[in-house]
C-alpha cells in the first residue's frame, strides 16, 4: 500500500469513523486495511468509502474490524493470580479506611472488548470479598464487542476455559457451549463505549485494567496512554497491564513497578 493511500485512508477513517490511525502501528494496520479490502468484496478504497459512507452496518463492521479484540476469561492465569494474590487484598485493606458506604474497590476495564476482563474481575472479586459492594467500570470503543459483553455473552469453550468447574457452574448460565453470564455477575458491571484518545478518563480508581491493548499502539501514543492512566489512578492505585507488555521507564508517568504486569501511583 502506497504512502499517499494509506494516508488518505486514515483521514476518511477518523471522519467517517472518529477512529484515529495515526495512534496505530503502521505497518501492523496496513496488513490488516489489505486484508479488509479484499474481504468486502470492492474494487478499491474510493468505491468502499462510498460504501460505508452511505450504510450503518458497514460503518460498523468496519469500526469493529479496526479495533482489535482477542480475550479470554483468566487470560494469562499467572497474573490473575498474582491480582488476587498480592495486589487486591492490600487495596481492599486501604479501601476499608474510607468508610462503610465506600469501602469497595473502583476499577476500571479499559479496552473491555467482549467482556471476559471485566466478568474475571467480578469473579475475583466476588470469591475474595463477597459482602463487598465494588464498582467496575468497563468501557470500550467497539460496539459489537460492548454489545456482548453486555448481554454476557455468547462466549466460546476456549474462552471460558480457563474457568474452574465450580467458577462455571457459579457463574455461568446451564447449558453450553455458547456460554452465557449469570444475570447476577452481569449486574455488577457498568459498560458504557470509550475512546481512549477522545474521551475524558474517570479518577480516582484503584485499580486501571488495560491489557494487551497498547501494544498495538505507538509508542508515543502509548506514552499518551500510560499518563492518562495515571492521573485516573488514585494515589497507590494499580495499573495492571498484558503479560508482554512492560512499561520502559515508569517513574517518567508517576508510577513504580510492583511485580510482573503492574504498576502503583506513586
Amino acid at each position: 500500500m502506497e504512502l499517499e493511500v494509506y494516508q488518505e485512508i486514515k483521514r476518511n477513517v477518523k471522519r467517517l469513523l472518529e477512529l484515529d490511525l495515526d495512534h496505530y502501528k503502521d505497518e501492523q494496520m496496513r496488513r490488516r486495511l489489505d486484508s479488509w479490502l479484499v474481504r468486502s468484496g470492492a474494487p478499491d478504497w474510493k468505491t468502499y468509502f462510498e460504501r460505508v459512507r452511505s450504510d450503518e452496518k458497514e460503518r460498523n463492521r468496519f469500526r469493529d474490524y479496526l479495533t482489535i479484540n482477542v480475550s479470554a476469561f483468566f487470560r494469562d492465569p499467572e497474573r490473575w493470580k498474582s491480582l488476587a494474590e498480592n495486589v487486591l487484598p492490600r487495596l481492599l485493606k486501604e479501601a476499608l479506611g474510607r468508610g462503610p458506604m465506600e469501602n469497595g474497590l473502583r476499577i476500571w476495564s479499559a479496552g473491555c472488548s467482549i467482556g471476559a476482563e471485566p466478568y474475571t474481575l467480578a469473579i475475583l472479586l466476588d470469591e475474595i470479598s463477597p459482602r463487598r459492594r465494588h464498582s467496575i467500570l468497563a468501557t470500550d470503543y467497539d460496539l459489537s464487542a460492548l454489545n456482548k459483553a453486555r448481554q454476557g455473552g455468547p462466549y466460546t469453550a476456549e474462552e471460558v476455559q480457563n474457568l474452574t468447574l465450580a467458577q462455571r457452574a457459579a457463574y455461568l448460565q446451564p447449558g453450553g457451549p455458547p456460554f452465557y453470564i449469570s444475570p447476577s455477575l452481569i449486574k455488577k458491571i457498568t459498560f458504557e463505549e470509550h475512546n481512549l484518545f477522545a474521551d475524558p478518563f474517570p479518577r480516582e480508581m484503584d485499580l486501571v485494567v488495560c491489557r494487551n491493548v497498547v501494544i498495538y499502539f505507538t509508542a508515543a501514543a502509548k506514552e499518551q496512554l500510560y499518563q492518562k492512566f495515571h492521573d485516573a489512578l488514585r494515589q497507590g492505585g494499580v495499573l495492571f497491564v498484558g503479560a508482554t507488555e512492560i512499561i520502559p521507564h515508569p517513574q517518567t508517568f508517576g508510577l513504580r513497578n510492583v511485580g510482573i504486569s503492574f504498576y502503583e501511583r506513586v
